[in-house]
């Protein structure tokens, strides 16, 4: 995400709403706080543009018999991205005391996108894993939200020294959700996006639809 080529990206906004997976999609399921509270009292991660929204629904339909999506966060606040980056951005600084600023921003991006151009605050990423059809685990490689420090690169979607099923139940992940047009971040294997700036440099689109944008007091829910 630290690519200038990323930040070049044009935006024209199509002015696609937020909507609230949780009642717009009831047949996804939603992960701890995104079923409950939505990850605050808006229910801010609960949220994703329609379109993307539309294109989960469709990959879950594409799926294996006996597999379906779960659903942990979409949409995340320009103010609140901005909290992750730095603190990451702040433990990087601690473990590299003799890393300039330029390094330490370009090591952030890797695993928490620069506010400017997150596709989490345009609303056009979701952050989701494969479970079983009555929502049991199934084998990953890493946990969701791994870092890459902590889990040796097996985040990366495509680490070498994975189990077969990981690696298996990874390609059937991938498989639905690029079959429905999404793309993904190759440093997270959960990370996976429509409509913003890294997808229209992903597929060589004109401009992105979807800009940083703030959740509007009585967003659809």
């Amino acid at each position: 995400m630290a690519d200038p080529a990323v930040a070049a990206v044009p935006v024209r906004e199509c002015g696609e709403p937020l909507v609230d997976m949780r009642t717009a999609a009831p047949g996804l399921l939603a992960d701890g706080s995104a079923a409950t509270d939505g990850a605050g009292p808006d229910g801010a991660s609960a949220h994703l543009r329609e379109g993307v929204l539309r294109r989960l629904l469709a990959a879950q339909e594409a799926l294996p018999a006996g597999l379906r999506l779960r659903f942990v966060e979409g949409y995340r606040p320009p103010a609140l991205q901005r909290r992750y980056f730095t603190r990451y951005g702040d433990e990087l600084r601690a473990a590299h005391p003799d890393w300039d600023d330029a390094r330490v921003h370009r090591a952030a991006s890797r695993f928490v996108s620069p506010p400017e151009i997150a596709p989490h605050s345009a609303g056009g990423a979701v952050d989701l894993t494969l479970v079983t059809a009555d929502g049991g685990n199934v084998d990953m490689g890493t946990p969701l939200d791994a870092s890459p420090e902590e889990s040796g690169g097996a985040c990366y979607t495509s680490a070498p020294d994975l189990t077969p099923e990981a690696r298996a139940n990874r390609r059937i992940l991938s498989a639905a959700l690029r079959g429905a047009g999404l793309v993904n971040y190759p440093t997270e294997w959960w990370h996976w996006s429509y409509g913003d700036r890294y997808w229209a440099l992903a597929t060589g689109a004109e401009h992105a639809l979807y800009g940083p944008r703030e959740l509007a007091a009585g967003a659809e829910r």
